[in-house]
C-alpha cells in the first residue's frame, strides 16, 4: 500500500514537525514532541488539555489555539499518550485555575490520563467523552466510545475557559455537551495502518459496518450496503432514539470523514441527514461538514447531533482559530 511517508517508523514525528511549521503562528511542539501547546498560552485561565493516538488528526493537535484547547499530547498511531506527557503539559500550562482533562473512552486514554491526574501537582479534573451510540461497545461492558463528538466538547469548552469560566463550571458545561451530543459512523472500508499492505479488517464488496470504532473497532453489526439517503435514515435513526427529548430545540449536525470519503459524498450525507433530522422535528441551525476525526485513510463518516439551547450555540459561535477550525 503507497504511502506519503519516509518511513512507519518516522511518520508520526515527521508529521508533527510539519503541523507545528505549517502552523508556528499558532502553536510550539514542546522537546521531544511530548505535546503541543499554545504558542501564547494564558495560564490565568483553565488549561484544556487532551490528547490520543495519531492517526485521528485533526484531532486533537489540529485543535490547539484561541478558543479551543491549550495543549495536546499525540501518542503513535492508535496508542494513547504516555502519562509523562500529559503531566508535563499540565504542569507547563496550569496555572491557579487548574487543567481540565478531555478524554475519550477508550481503555489507554483513560488509564493514562488517570495515572496523569494523580501524579500532576496542579488542580486538575477529567472529563470523559463518550458519545458514540454503537450498543456493541456497551454490552461488553467498557462503556461507549469517545468519537467525533469530542471535538464539540472541545470547542464549547474551549470558548467558555476564553471567557474566563473557573474548573467547576468547565467540568459542569461539559457533562451537559456530552448530555445532548450523539455520534455514530459508518464504514465502506477500514483503514491501512503504516507499513502493512492490508487494511486492518475485511468488508464484502456489499457490506457496510455500521457503528465502527475510530480505529476501525467493529459496530453494531455489517448490514448491507445502501445509498446515502438510506444510510443517513439508519443513523439518524439510532441518534435520535438515544437522545433525551430531542424535538425540545434546535441542532448542530456534524458529518464527520473518516479521511477516505471525498467531501462531496459528504455533503450529500450532509443533505441526506439534514433532511432525515428535520423529518423527525429536528431543526438544523449550525453545521460542519469535513474530516476532524479521522481513521487514517478509512471510506466513511460518521454523524454527530448535539440538541443546542442559547448557552451552546452562544459557545460554539465564539471565535477560534486552531489549525483546522477557525471563525
Amino acid at each position: 500500500m503507497k504511502k506519503l511517508m519516509n518511513s512507519p517508523e518516522t511518520l508520526v514525528a515527521d508529521g508533527l514537525d510539519g503541523l507545528s511549521a505549517a502552523h508556528s503562528n499558532i502553536v510550539v511542539m514542546a522537546p521531544g514532541r511530548k505535546y503541543l501547546r499554545r504558542r501564547e498560552p494564558s495560564r490565568a485561565k483553565v488549561a484544556l488539555i487532551s490528547g490520543g493516538g495519531s492517526g485521528h488528526e485533526p484531532l486533537h493537535v489540529g485543535f490547539v489555539g484561541r478558543g479551543m484547547l491549550d495543549a495536546a499530547c499525540p501518542g503513535q498511531i492508535f496508542s494513547s499518550p504516555t502519562p509523562d506527557q500529559i503531566v508535563e503539559a499540565a504542569q507547563d500550562l496550569a496555572g491557579e485555575a487548574g487543567a481540565l482533562f478531555i478524554v475519550k473512552n477508550y481503555a489507554g486514554d483513560r488509564m493514562n490520563f488517570e495515572m496523569a491526574a494523580e501524579i500532576a501537582t496542579c488542580r486538575n479534573e477529567t472529563l470523559l467523552v463518550d458519545d458514540d451510540v454503537s450498543e456493541e461497545e456497551t454490552s461488553r461492558g467498557v462503556g461507549r466510545r469517545g468519537v467525533a463528538g469530542t471535538m464539540i466538547v472541545e470547542k464549547m469548552l474551549g470558548a467558555a475557559a476564553e471567557a474566563g469560566a473557573d474548573l467547576a463550571t468547565c467540568l459542569r458545561l461539559g457533562a451537559k455537551v456530552k448530555l445532548r451530543t450523539r455520534s455514530i459512523g459508518v464504514a465502506l472500508s477500514y483503514c491501512t495502518l503504516p507499513g502493512e499492505s492490508q487494511r486492518s479488517f475485511a468488508l464484502g464488496p456489499d457490506e457496510m459496518e455500521l457503528g465502527v470504532g475510530i480505529h476501525g473497532e467493529p459496530g453494531r453489526r455489517k448490514v448491507p450496503f445502501a445509498n446515502a439517503d438510506a444510510i443517513a435514515e439508519q443513523l439518524v435513526d439510532t441518534i435520535v432514539g438515544d437522545l433525551a427529548n430531542p424535538k425540545s430545540g434546535e441542532a448542530l449536525l456534524l458529518i464527520n470523514g473518516f479521511g477516505g470519503s471525498p467531501l462531496i459524498e459528504l455533503y450529500g450525507m450532509y443533505n441526506a441527514a439534514r433532511r432525515s433530522l428535520e423529518g423527525r422535528g429536528v431543526r438544523v441551525v449550525r453545521s460542519l461538514v469535513g474530516n476532524f476525526v479521522t481513521s487514517l485513510d478509512m471510506v466513511g463518516c460518521s454523524i454527530t447531533v448535539c440538541l443546542l439551547d442559547e448557552e451552546l450555540a452562544r459557545l460554539w459561535d465564539s471565535p477560534v482559530h486552531t489549525a483546522a477550525l477557525r471563525w
